[in-house]
C-alpha cells in the first residue's frame, strides 16, 4: 500500500539548484531518506529526516549544500539541492524508514526515482 513518487529532477549546470519532492501515501514509516545511484555504482545515502522533522542527517558529500525538509500535512518530503556539482549526477530515490538519533534505517520501500543531471 506504500507509494513514494519522486519529482523535480532535471538537467542543470554546475552551481545551479534543484528541489526534489517525494509524495508519500499509504502506511509508510514515519521517517524518510533520500538516496542516489549513478550508473555502475551502488545506491548511496544522501540525507534523512525524522518523523517530526526535528532532526536531520546528511552524507558528508552534500553537507552545506543540500537540505532535507518535510510537510507532514502534505505527506511530502523535499530535498533542496544547491551548488550542484557534476558528481551529484544520479537517479535520486526516496525511501521510507526509521530515524533513530543520528542514524537512519531504511526500509524496502522505494520510489521510482528522478534523474538529476549536472553539466560542467
Amino acid at each position: 500500500q506504500v507509494q513514494l513518487v519522486e519529482s523535480g529532477g532535471g538537467l542543470v549546470q554546475a552551481g545551479e539548484s534543484l528541489r526534489l519532492a517525494c509524495a508519500a501515501s499509504g502506511h509508510t514509516f514515519s521517517s524518510y531518506g533520500w538516496y542516489r545511484q549513478a550508473p555502475g555504482k551502488e545506491r548511496e545515502f544522501v540525507a534523512a529526516i525524522s518523523g517530526a522533522g526535528t532532526t536531520t542527517t546528511y552524507a558528508d558529500s552534500v553537507k552545506g549544500r543540500f537540505t532535507i525538509s518535510r510537510d507532514n500535512q502534505k505527506n511530502t518530503v523535499y530535498l533542496q539541492m544547491n551548488s550542484l556539482k557534476p558528481e551529484d549526477t544520479a537517479v535520486y530515490y526516496c525511501n521510507s524508514g526509521i530515524f533513530g538519533s543520528s542514524a537512519y534505517y531504511p526500509s524496502d520501500y522505494w520510489g521510482q526515482g528522478t534523474q538529476v543531471t549536472v553539466s560542467s
